[in-house]
Formats: structure tokens, C-alpha cells, sequence
């Protein structure tokens, strides 16, 4: 008993080598994220000095304000993978930013999603003496301009405590920093952010001051408001970040992966297999490097969501031990959501109106009826 004790920390450290060595990674690999100075460019950052670190290759990450700015490089090419917020989800589904003609259901899929000790957190500057949702009645709620992941994390946020984009007044940005800047400067008095993205420790060490708003766990009304505006939260005790949060100081407030690692459903799977398995073995060199990235580890996996897993990466996670059948039978269907929602705008775009609201009202009826076709919920009515 007492040689394999030895024997087996041996073998483990021989093998992480070989494991290495059979990563394949191109000289250039091109990722999409948030601005600069938020926690997932940060921690795309942290992963490309590994991958530089272990195998020369670059990750070039290009700052993009919002979720149609993202995506674009990857639609056109021009980039691989995206450091993504709850957004592509909404591009999945084809509805708000991508409901229109220019758009439709994309067909997105996970790499890996950051689970950590942070939340998705609604700030409220200090200085309005805003403690509790429901006091945000008549103050300055900051969106951005072409990202309904902020936007529709903010209103869920709202219907928490009963509210809506009524009881507010929207001020609208041109991307996530120019919101937090518009924070700061006193242009805005709320807005939606990570807890360890760092805007928010800039609004924490302002003259204006930081609070986060709570939801509750038992507030089960209010979670039922919140579901009905953005059904992948989850409840979620955050421990870290900005405004003191600590595990003795932790909020209970919602919270899904972020960044969320993806790629379009096209791109190569061997690439995405040797990018992901490259996360996951020298996820010891970057877990420290940036707040959250300690949460990419392949045992803090949602592995049933609502997005699907990308071939490469089900490769990948299957060979860390992680992936089981039930994971698996879960990403078909959502597999065949998509292509429910892709045959769908198929068919509705061959004699589509062309007024723009007519579109919307189209699109949207077409959408719920193929998916209560299907059996599955349409979740946006």
C-alpha cells in the first residue's frame, strides 16, 4: 500500500507531459471577449500565456462591447472561438438582437464555462441609498446598444422585485465599458456586471461607491419573475469580487458561466478538441492568473444546459472523465433544438415581410410553433 502511494503521484506526473505533448495547436488562434479589463478578457488573457507558455501559440483576443460585435468575427471567420456571456444563448434562440434578418438562430456550442466563486451581479452606486431592489423605482438603469445579455440580465433583475423598464429610466451605451464609465461618472446609477470584473472594483473605489442588489433564495415569487425574463439563472451565493465579498460576506444572487468558451458549430473539431483539452491540462498555470478562471476546471462543468457542447470539446471532456451518458443524451436535444430553430427560419425567411416590425411579430410566431411542434418550450413568447 504504502509503494503505490508512491507509485501513483509518479505515473500522474509523467503522464501530464505526454498529455501535453499530443495538444496540436495552429502558430495563431483568434478569440473574441468583452473589453479590456473585464473578467473574461482577463482571463483569456491568463489562458493565452499558457498556451504561448506550453506550445508557442498566440491568443489573440479582440475586445468587443457587446454580443453582436463578438460574434461577428467568428460569422465571418475571422476568429475561432469567443470568451461569451448568457448572449449566446439569445443568438441560439433568434430572438431580441438576433430576431432580425441579419441574424437568426446561430448555432453556437460550449467549449468550457468558467463556474466560479463570483456572481452575476446587479450594481448600484452607493451614493442613490439604494439598498434593496425595489427602492431602483425611477433611477438610471445603464444598457448597451446590441448586448441582450446585459440588457435582459438587468430587467430579470427588475422583475426580481416586481419592476419593469416602466419604473426606470434606460440609459443607453455603446458598449459594457462606456456603461460602467457612464456609472462612475455619474451618467447611469445601475448597471449589471460579474462581481470580480474589474469596472466594478473602479465604481467600489469611486467617490460614488458600490452596493449589490440580492435576490434571495427563498423569494420564490420573485425568482419566479425572474425565470420568466431569463431562465438560465441559477441561485448562487457569490463569494468574491468587488464591494467586500468574501465567503463571510457572500450575496445570494443568480448566476450562470461566465465566460462561457464557444465556438460555431462548423469549426473544426480537431481545433476545438486541442484548444479545450489545452484549458484543461494547464489549467494549474492560468487558474490563479485571473479572477474566475479558477472555475474552467473540467469538475466544475455544467454539462447539461442549455446550450449544446461542441464535438471537440465532448472529445475532450470524455477523455478528462467528466462527460457521462446522461451528458450526452442531455446535448442531443438540445442539438435538435437548434435544428428545429434553423429549419424554422429556413422556411419563415423564403417570404419574409419586410417591415421590421412585422418581421419581429413573424418571426416570433413561426419560432413558438415550430418548437410546440417539437415538444419543446419556446420559452420567449
Amino acid at each position: 500500500m504504502t509503494r503505490m502511494r508512491f507509485i501513483a503521484p509518479l505515473l500522474a506526473a509523467l503522464a501530464a507531459p505526454v498529455l501535453a505533448q499530443d495538444i496540436k495547436l495552429p502558430p495563431t488562434i483568434t478569440a473574441t471577449a468583452y473589453d479590456t479589463g473585464t473578467s473574461g478578457f482577463n482571463i483569456a488573457v491568463a489562458i493565452g500565456k499558457a498556451l504561448k507558455d506550453k506550445h508557442g501559440a498566440d491568443l489573440r483576443v479582440l475586445p468587443a462591447g457587446n454580443d453582436v460585435a463578438r460574434l461577428n468575427p467568428l460569422r465571418a471567420g475571422r476568429a475561432q472561438i469567443s470568451a461569451m456571456g448568457i448572449g449566446l444563448y439569445f443568438a441560439q434562440e433568434a430572438v431580441l438582437e438576433f430576431g432580425v434578418r441579419e441574424w437568426g438562430p446561430q448555432p453556437l456550442q460550449m467549449m468550457l464555462g468558467a463556474n466560479a466563486c463570483n456572481g452575476v451581479g446587479f450594481a448600484v452606486a452607493k451614493d442613490t441609498g439604494v439598498k434593496r431592489l425595489k427602492e431602483l423605482k425611477g433611477k438610471r438603469v445603464g444598457i448597451v446598444v446590441g448586448s441582450p445579455a446585459l440588457n435582459q440580465n438587468a430587467f430579470a433583475y427588475l422583475a426580481f422585485a416586481g419592476l419593469s423598464t416602466a419604473d426606470v429610466r434606460l440609459v443607453e451605451f455603446s458598449s459594457f465599458g462606456a456603461m460602467w464609465k457612464g456609472l462612475i461618472n455619474n451618467d447611469a446609477d445601475a448597471a449589471i456586471a460579474s462581481t470580480i470584473t474589474g469596472t466594478a472594483r473602479e465604481l467600489e473605489t469611486s467617490p460614488r461607491g458600490l452596493v449589490w442588489m440580492t435576490t434571495p433564495h427563498d423569494d420564490k415569487e420573485g425568482w419566479a419573475r425572474m425565470h420568466k425574463i431569463a431562465p438560465y439563472f441559477s441561485p448562487h451565493t457569490a463569494t468574491c469580487g468587488a464591494g467586500g465579498l468574501t465567503p463571510r460576506t457572500g450575496l445570494q444572487m443568480p448566476t450562470y458561466a461566465y465566460p462561457m468558451f464557444i465556438a460555431y458549430a462548423n469549426q473544426d473539431p480537431d481545433l476545438v478538441y486541442n484548444i479545450t483539452k489545452a484549458m484543461l491540462v494547464h489549467y494549474p498555470l492560468y487558474k490563479d492568473a485571473a479572477p474566475g478562471a479558477d472555475g474552467l476546471s473540467a469538475d466544475k462543468q455544467t454539462l447539461s444546459w442549455v446550450v449544446p457542447h461542441h464535438a471537440g470539446a465532448v472529445r475532450a471532456l470524455k477523455e478528462a472523465g467528466v462527460w457521462k451518458a446522461e451528458h450526452e443524451a442531455h446535448n442531443q436535444k438540445i442539438l435538435q433544438r437548434q435544428s428545429v430553430l434553423i429549419e424554422a427560419w429556413t422556411a419563415f425567411m423564403k417570404a419574409p415581410p419586410a417591415d421590421k416590425e412585422a418581421f419581429h411579430v413573424g418571426w416570433m410566431a413561426a419560432r413558438k410553433a415550430a418548437l410546440v411542434k417539437a415538444g419543446m418550450d419556446p420559452v420567449f413568447e
